[in-house]
């Protein structure tokens, strides 16, 4: 019987004792409090189908055993486990089997049985540490694209008119997205008026006021008006101190006067039907 085989027979005869011991173990080394997020059973089940992924490899050994060590490294970073608590988890369980296996072993055998681990259940471990980078940057850059897109919308409310509300601090690369969302956005929307609500920035310096100034020009370079609406009495002060010059562009106190302002532009205006 070779070593892979040995492993698979050892686990399939004491899978319950491992599982019971694995899973109890690592519960007790969570620093992380997953366990007051996911149930014990479902450490559990984790913990089943990573003994699952280590019996199928040796026993199958195709594509289909790669794509379950993919699907589980997904599942991980899903659960939000981090990967030092997964690190330490592997290395509870091999102290478990080898414990078990290496009982009333000799000391050569025990080296051997070393040896084989690293040879055989070493690499499904590193593989699926490769999957869970590879899965989790994956994860992080989705979320990324996603933030950036809800960092600066462009909401069409009217007929060739769209808002961006910005909300927050506007750095170098989001004044960067700003730009060019506006600018996809005109065209796609064909929008006329524009109007780029600052009622959500808290602080608004000259690097702030210039990356606007930016923005509204560019806007106008491909034919749309800006409006630059929210602008609250301690920005306005600020922007006077700074000796900022918005002669050039068209400002309103809120988005209520902006929009009123934006369906003139067009043409339009609000009319009261009465009751």
């Amino acid at each position: 019987m070779d070593k892979p085989n040995q492993f698979v027979q050892y686990i399939q005869i004491h899978r319950e004792e491992l599982l019971n011991e694995w899973t109890e173990q690592i519960i007790s080394i969570d620093d992380q409090k997953v366990s007051s997020i996911i149930s014990d059973q479902m450490y559990t089940n984790i913990c089943n189908e990573y003994i699952n992924i280590l019996v199928n490899h040796f026993m199958v050994q195709d594509k289909d055993s790669m794509e379950n060590i993919i699907d589980y490294s997904h599942r991980l970073v899903q659960l939000g486990w981090g990967l030092g608590f997964i690190i330490d988890s592997l290395g509870v369980f091999g102290k478990i089997l080898f414990k078990h296996m290496a009982e009333d072993s000799s000391e050569m055998e025990q080296m051997k049985f070393v040896w084989e681990y690293d040879r055989w259940i070493s690499p499904i471990n590193r593989e699926l540490l490769n999957q869970y980078a590879s899965s989790w940057q994956k994860t992080v850059n989705l979320q990324k694209i996603a933030l950036q897109e809800l960092s600066a919308p462009l909401i069409p409310i009217f007929d060739n008119i769209t808002v961006m509300p910005l909300v927050g601090t506007i750095d170098t690369e989001r004044a960067k997205r700003i730009m060019e969302n506006l600018l996809q956005g005109v065209v796609k929307h064909r929008a006329q008026v524009v109007l780029i609500d600052i009622t959500g920035v808290p602080v608004v310096d000259t690097m702030v006021a210039h990356h606007i100034i930016q923005a509204s020009e560019a806007v106008r370079l491909v034919g749309a008006k800006c409006l630059i609406v929210g602008i609250r009495p301690e920005i306005a002060q600020t922007i006077v101190n700074l000796g900022i010059n918005l002669n050039q562009i068209i400002t309103k106190n809120s988005l209520q006067k902006g929009v009123e302002a934006a369906l003139e532009m067009t043409n339009r205006k609000i009319i009261s039907t009465g009751e």
